[in-house]
């Protein structure tokens, strides 16, 4: 039987997506080879001055913003939150760090990296960004992550350079817009008619699971 495909939508500087990490790795723990996570990006964070004026203006800025993050992430003791993440810290965008992963996607496709180098490369972000303190907005913080996770950059650097990476993320993005996706982070199940989107307990997750590995017939109205 193949296992069940779960796309997964997320921007790497939305923290709700940094506490569903927790979620996803409960799902591969529970059910392994059973499910198969397809991860794409979504551009919530695409212009981030811009959305600090258009939505954070009146509530403080990058400073509420970061108020608001650290209160949230009381309710997730398992991760750790740096102090300084959007207020010294302040990426400018996170189409940068998607462009990048795009890249190392690519590159383990073609056997460039090892098999798993994406998914750790993607929690290695994050985790930078919202735990480290890192700017994953540039290039030279994204290329050291990588190295640290023993990833041979130069296949990568090459698919920055041809805009082989750039041409994924555009397909990401307009693939999110066809699928009608509002944000991050939002799980689609079951050819796309299952749809998980934001702070969804592990409980809902699971139970959408076991009703499609119970019936995986596509074409079989799911009673979840």
């Amino acid at each position: 039987m193949e296992p069940l495909p779960i796309i997964s939508f997320s921007d790497v500087l939305c923290v709700w997506a940094y506490f569903a990490e927790l979620r996803l790795a409960a799902v591969r723990r529970a059910f392994g080879d059973k499910v198969a996570f397809q991860h794409r990006f979504c551009p919530v964070f695409g212009d981030v001055p811009g959305k600090i004026a258009a939505g954070w203006a009146r509530k403080g800025g990058y400073e509420g913003l970061a108020d608001h993050v650290h209160h949230t992430a009381r309710a997730f003791p398992e991760l750790s939150l740096h102090p300084d993440i959007w207020r010294k810290i302040r990426p400018a965008s996170s189409l940068a760090p998607h462009i990048f992963l795009k890249a190392v996607e690519i590159a383990e496709s073609e056997g460039a990296c090892a098999p798993g180098a994406f998914e750790r490369g993607l929690i290695a972000v994050r985790e930078g960004f919202f735990a480290h303190g890192l700017d994953i907005a540039r290039r030279e913080v994204l290329f050291e992550i990588a190295r640290g996770l023993g990833l041979d950059t130069a296949p990568v650097q090459a698919l920055l350079d041809d805009g082989r990476a750039h041409a994924a993320l555009s397909a990401d993005y307009k693939e999110a817009e066809t699928l009608g996706v509002k944000g991050s982070p939002t799980l689609l199940l079951n050819e796309g008619r299952q749809k998980l989107f934001g702070n969804v307990g592990y409980r809902i997750i699971e139970a959408n699971i076991l009703e499609l590995l119970r019936e995986p017939n596509p074409d079989q109205a799911s009673w979840c």
